[in-house]
């Protein structure tokens, strides 16, 4: 899995990812962090963060001989808003709020927990939640848990029945018939 490019040093993910938990595992896997930094990326390309200062150099790409028009950018905003708001979407109203503030808009964890009134280290949690949906909505994590590929069952090794032709047609013995 290729990382994207992105300032570590501003990065609420980064600080984040580098932590351990008890184990020694990271707290946040590398798919949960490429997750938030590609929602992130998109939602810079989409236009959608706040301005600092206003604009001076009118329409961006325009007369530095780059082949990216107006209506290229246009485009290309509204390709990224789009999947913003799949990304928004796949993760449901109730995580969406806090991967936006710290993936987007770059808010700590603490800021998160006291401008929503949350307990103390509720948002981290939540955070992780929600970037475990991102990643399986980019589809850089399966379905399944950690470890375990495919579907798991309580069963051993050979304790499916066999199907003959007698059990597929519906009886049990061949001498039977059904409904005696």
């Amino acid at each position: 899995m290729s990382t994207p490019g992105y300032n570590l040093d501003e990065s609420p993910l980064a600080r984040l990812a580098s932590r351990r938990g008890k184990g020694g595992e990271p707290f946040l896997c590398e798919a949960e962090t490429v997750a938030g930094e590609r929602l992130r990326a998109d939602f810079t390309r989409a236009g959608l963060t706040p301005g600092v200062t206003q604009r001076w150099d009118g329409t961006p790409g325009k007369g530095r001989g780059g082949s990216c028009g107006g209506a290229d950018l246009s485009d290309m905003a509204i390709d990224a808003k789009r999947r913003v708001d799949a990304a928004v979407t796949a993760v449901g109203p109730e995580l969406s709020g806090i991967l936006l503030d710290v993936c987007c808009f770059l808010k700590g964890l603490e800021i998160v927990e006291r401008e929503r009134q949350w307990p103390a280290r509720s948002a981290k949690l939540l955070l992780k939640a929600g970037l475990g949906a991102l990643a399986r909505h980019y589809g850089l994590i399966g379905t399944a848990s950690a470890g375990h590929g495919g579907m798991r069952s309580w069963g051993s090794d050979g304790y499916r029945p066999t199907m003959n032709a007698a059990s597929r047609s519906g009886l049990d013995h061949p001498e039977e018939k059904p409904g005696h």
